[in-house]
């Protein structure tokens, strides 16, 4: 018995529903996978089916050789799929989805570099602070930030970043600089309005944790608008170090409450659920690593779907 094949006729079996809607998929006769599930009930000693009148239902160890049987199929697909792209160079276009501020400053200034190692690769950039469906915008791989609400996708954290109060030296001078979280109450604060953001902070110090409910004229739902109320001196804002890394560094703004930790943000490769990743997709997201300083894998050793969560 092909082991492999039988794997795989189990797997149709209980995907389908039916020995003969199963023997449509693999394009064999409904006896042949009857017989194949008879024989690998056999070998394995146990019962995977039970077969009704108004049906099949795998049995709970039928279940758990499904979960297995499927990990396997795909890993072997995988394999293939990997030295099949590994003998040829990369091509066609890459479909990549990233926010817009995130982009702007760590990925599109360095993308020549990647365009130069793959001449034959085309590169379709969409920018958008939303959450797109990658499947239906044909998406190959999306950069996200911060906790990933959908588990049917497969993805992996490939760098973290801390979050930092920040605001310009002109506010501050107008306004005074807060000494600890409980004053950030006194001050005009930029809230970002999509996920991760909202107007309580939530801060810890020597083990101790502390939320504060902050209060602001300006709420904006992108980066860009957070980043812009900043530098107009409009209030104090909470953000990854990624998005004013630039002018942290030439102290257009600058960082207060650094004795206070915030909660770190997670950037993650997502990629769409039931695709196998593509050669152009890891390349690209080995670029994105070498571009933050990240060795590669190192943040997340292969892809998982199970550490996915809101």
């Amino acid at each position: 018995m092909d082991r492999m094949a039988a794997m795989e006729t189990y797997v149709s079996v209980v995907e389908a529903g039916s020995f003969s809607a199963a023997a449509k998929r693999l394009k064999l006769g409904q006896p042949a996978v009857s017989k194949s599930i008879a024989q690998l009930e056999e070998r394995l000693g146990v019962r995977l089916l039970l077969r009704s009148t108004r049906g099949l239902t795998a049995t709970d160890a039928g279940l758990r050789f499904y979960e297995h049987a499927k990990r396997a199929i795909e890993e072997v697909e995988l394999a293939e799929h990997v030295v099949r792209d590994a003998s040829s160079s990369l091509s066609g276009t890459l479909r990549v989805s990233a926010a817009v501020t995130f982009a702007r400053l760590h990925i599109l200034p360095g993308l020549k570099k990647f365009i130069r190692r793959h001449p034959d690769l085309q590169i379709d950039i969409v920018l958008d602070d939303r959450t797109i469906d990658l499947l239906e915008q044909g998406v190959d791989v999306a950069l996200r930030m911060g906790t990933l609400s959908d588990s049917t996708m497969t993805a992996r954290r490939i760098a973290r970043s801390r979050r930092v109060v920040v605001g310009t030296p002109a506010y501050f001078a107008e306004s005074g600089t807060p000494n600890t979280p409980a004053e950030l109450s006194q001050h005009q604060t930029i809230v970002y309005s999509l996920r991760g953001g909202g107007e309580s902070w939530s801060f810890s110090q020597d083990g101790k944790e502390t939320a504060v409910v902050v209060s602001g004229r300006v709420s904006v739902s992108a980066a860009e608008g957070i980043r812009a109320a900043v530098f107009g001196d409009m209030g104090i804002a909470v953000a990854s170090e990624w998005m004013f890394s630039p002018e942290i560094a030439d102290g257009t703004v600058v960082t207060i409450l650094d004795d206070w930790e915030l909660p770190p943000i997670d950037l993650w490769a997502v990629f769409p659920a039931g695709r196998l990743v593509s050669a152009k997709a890891r390349a690209f997201v080995a670029f994105v690593e070498e571009v933050l300083g990240v060795a590669a894998g190192s943040a997340e050793n292969g892809l998982s779907e199970s550490e996915l969560a809101d």
